[in-house]
């Protein structure tokens, strides 16, 4: 596949990093501040819902809230979130930047994620990653699906040929969707069963793949 695609645009969590556990603790801390949230929010409940958009989440793990209730639960869980991820970060996948240092001499690079409004820019602050990436799109934009991010991206930058890396169905749904051909990075947090042009089994494969 060598040659064949002018860009590359990658979802982010379970793709680029496991932010999992930051995110828990964030969520569990903003549990902390309300009295009507019955569960504790831990790493494994956060990679459940990894690659869902933000209002999504809410609905499938409060189903029990009231509307009012939800939104100012995510609300908290969002400021929360973003502190914790400006201080702390992610856990990077095993070689994300030398990857990307090599994809970079090939391949205009872009990130698109179902996440809120500051959360790639925390990646690309806390990790020191601006200089790999062209631009970025997420659902907290525009709160638009995926698919619609993907071809603005497309659209935006005037890519020609350019591939999706993601770990999930969704990802998969929403790159076919917007007319782009799909890697599956199988390392992630879900599973793609066909569809998808290639698999890696971990991050760096993608430099003998592209």
């Amino acid at each position: 596949m060598k040659d064949k695609f002018d860009s590359v645009i990658f979802d982010l969590d379970g793709t680029l990093w496991d932010a999992t556990g930051t995110v828990a603790r964030a969520w569990q801390a903003a549990r902390n501040k309300v009295d009507y949230i019955r569960e504790d929010i831990t790493q494994e409940v956060v990679r459940s819902i990894s690659g869902m958009t933000y209002k999504a989440i809410y609905d499938k793990l409060f189903p029990y809230l009231p509307e009012e209730q939800r939104l100012e639960f995510k609300s908290k869980c969002a400021k929360e979130e973003l502190e914790h991820m400006h201080q702390y970060g992610g856990e990077l996948f095993p070689g994300l930047e030398e990857t990307l240092q090599y994809l970079q001499t090939r391949y205009r690079l872009f990130i698109v994620s179902n996440c809120q409004t500051g959360y790639i820019e925390s990646f690309l602050e806390h990790h020191r990653m601006h200089q790999y990436f062209e631009g970025h799109q997420c659902y907290g934009t525009k709160n638009r699906p995926k698919v619609e991010n993907i071809q603005d991206v497309v659209a935006d930058y005037n890519l020609q040929t350019p591939v999706y890396v993601g770990d999930t169905q969704g990802d998969y749904e929403a790159s076919r969707g917007a007319g782009v051909p799909f890697i599956f990075a199988r390392f992630g947090f879900g599973n793609v069963e066909e569809g998808q042009i290639a698999s890696v089994d971990n991050f760096e494969e993608l430099k003998s793949i592209l």
